[in-house]
């Protein structure tokens, strides 16, 4: 008997749909460096002209922005550091949100009463919104809307093949 039962919670609980959604990141850390490294070496070309040419000061200031620029990419490489999950079952669709490797959010929708809606902005932009049971849960906030509306299109097929004709 127990058996059975068994049978039944792994056929509730196999994944139906599973998916990890990260930021897009155009640039390796190899390629950071070698970037890094390249802005350095024209600052410090430039910098040695003006230095030549008496205008010592203005190398002060191509440091100065050799150093924004790393700040500015370390900072776009710690915020690249999110993702979401998303894990359906019979029973369940489970968003889990990540920040830095920590979960800041988990939520769980009804999967039978699941709506994906991708609501389209004037500006061009788009949102992947989640709604079920009067919760609203917008994803994947950080994906071009190309890849909104095919996560949607897999998302609404994996709900499709779940619910009865």
């Amino acid at each position: 008997m127990s058996q059975s039962g068994n049978s039944v919670r792994d056929r509730e609980e196999e994944p139906l749909f599973d998916a990890v959604l990260y930021p897009h990141r155009s640039l390796s850390p190899t390629g950071f460096l070698i970037l890094m490294l390249a802005i350095a070496a024209c600052s410090t070309a430039i910098g040695i002209v003006f230095w030549i040419a008496g205008a010592w000061p203005v190398v002060g200031f191509l440091g100065l922005d050799v150093l924004l620029i790393y700040i500015a990419f370390r900072l776009s490489y710690r915020d690249a550091r999110r993702y979401e999950t998303l894990h359906l079952t019979r029973e369940r669709l489970s968003v889990e949100r990540f920040v830095r490797g920590r979960r800041v959010l988990q939520k769980n929708l009804q999967p039978y009463w699941l709506n994906v809606l991708v609501e389209e902005e004037r500006s061009g932009a788009n949102r992947l919104i989640l709604r079920s049971h009067g919760q609203t849960l917008e994803i994947g906030a950080f994906l071009s809307p190309p890849e909104k509306t095919d996560l949607a299109d897999n998302l609404r097929s994996a709900l499709a093949a779940l619910r009865p004709a």
